[in-house]
């Protein structure tokens, strides 16, 4: 976590180097002629969003982050973590709708948790579990 409290969490660095290339690469053909110059704009966009986009946390809730706009969900309003069969990290509302949260992967739920403020179960401490054999 950062001095803020902050847990950020963001997508890989790879994706601003690969942004970079597609902007050298496409740079001679879009000044080639004038029509073809927007070319550039879709590395910039891809490279703004890499910057840009991604899940902080922090005691008070989460804050989804994309390229244009960004979305605050309190701890309050979350009531399930979990991951989608890729890995992705979502959380589920009270109002019953899913959200991907960008960047989270599912080994980082531990850690998202943890950001929240409030201890993991089963973290450190052992539930008494009903025998089910009934002795």
């Amino acid at each position: 976590m950062g001095t803020t409290g902050t847990l950020r969490f963001r997508h890989n660095q790879a994706i601003w180097v690969a942004a970079v290339l597609a902007f050298l690469a496409a740079l001679p053909l879009a000044t080639s002629r004038w029509f073809l110059l927007p070319l550039l704009l879709v590395p910039v966009a891809v490279g703004v969003w890499a910057w840009r986009a991604g899940t902080d946390a922090d005691p008070a809730g989460v804050r989804i982050r994309a390229l244009l706009g960004q979305r605050r969900i309190a701890w309050s309003e979350i009531v399930e973590l979990a991951s989608d069969p890729r890995g992705q990290a979502v959380v589920r509302l009270r109002d019953g709708r899913t959200t991907a949260l960008p960047a989270v992967r599912a080994t980082d739920l531990p850690d998202l948790v943890a950001a929240s403020g409030q201890p993991l179960a089963g973290a450190g401490e052992t539930r008494e579990r009903p025998d089910p054999a009934g002795q």
